[in-house]
């Protein structure tokens, strides 16, 4: 299961209702690439779930992720944090046993990597 703490649920619900998107999912997935191996996604889904799909809610927010994702993600909490560089999304993942400098890739506990697709560290030049 992943969730959601009260103040990404309140960024999100602002943003899908602006987005004219306030029946989607949150889809949130894991992909190869990064500078630690592994990084995050998320987007808002209009979309059905889909076979392997694994349906959650958290804070009146409904979450969708799938079956492989969940593997490297379970228990995992999506936050969103202000600091110096703006607001955004963060992932506290238990799963990760080190995470790139800007927090979106990860290295898994088994080492395991998925293969390369488009992942990449949003440029912001760290290594893990």
């Amino acid at each position: 299961m992943i969730t959601l703490t009260e103040r990404a649920a309140c960024e999100l619900k602002e943003l899908m209702i602006q987005e004219n998107k306030a029946s989607a999912y949150l889809r949130v997935w894991v992909a190869g690439g990064g500078c630690s191996g592994l990084s995050y996604g998320m987007a808002l889904d209009d979309g059905q779930p889909e076979e392997g799909d694994q349906a959650f809610e958290s804070e009146g927010v409904r979450l969708l992720v799938d079956d492989l994702s969940l593997k490297y993600m379970a228990g995992a909490s999506v936050d969103y944090i202000d600091d110096a560089m703006g607001g955004g999304f963060k992932i506290e993942n238990p799963n990760a046993v080190s995470s790139c400098g800007c927090g979106s890739s990860f290295q898994a506990a088994d080492g395991e990597e998925m293969p390369a697709g488009g992942g990449g560290c949003g440029g912001c030049g760290c290594r893990s």
